[in-house]
């Protein structure tokens, strides 16, 4: 992900998790919050030790950055948002990660429908960012 993109303070990443705004999922928390600094939206994620070893922490964190990645387009603009992985994500496989992701985005109201060409995070859409 860009580092625009992404959650890099603490402070952001507390300000978001004390919006008591969330929602879970078996293998994810997703807590939501506006964002007061910026238009586009941003991602943070949290892989604690109880995942499992440095090995699986990272493999996991890949996977979802990508899984995250691969939204960006669908994902509507002015949103912080900060994704915890539960410890049996580390077993999960990418396309159940997916379908958590996109699961908890969509109970958040912040995933655009995918059946129309959302704008991307700079205001442009994905057809016209290509050309």
């Amino acid at each position: 992900m860009r580092r625009e993109y992404r959650l890099r303070r603490t402070a952001d990443f507390e300000r978001v998790r004390s919006s008591r705004r969330s929602w879970a999922h078996p293998l994810l928390i997703c807590s939501l919050d506006r964002s007061p600094v910026t238009e586009l939206t941003r991602v943070g994620l949290v892989v604690g030790r109880r995942i499992g070893n440095a090995v699986t922490r990272n493999r996991v964190k890949r996977r979802l950055r990508e899984v995250v990645r691969s939204l960006f387009p669908r994902l509507q603009p002015g949103y912080d948002v900060v994704f915890i992985a539960r410890p049996a994500a580390a077993s999960a496989s990418p396309q159940e990660l997916e379908a958590a992701v996109v699961s908890l985005l969509q109970r958040a109201g912040v995933l655009v429908d995918g059946g129309a060409a959302a704008p991307d995070q700079r205001g442009t859409r994905p057809e016209e960012a290509q050309a």
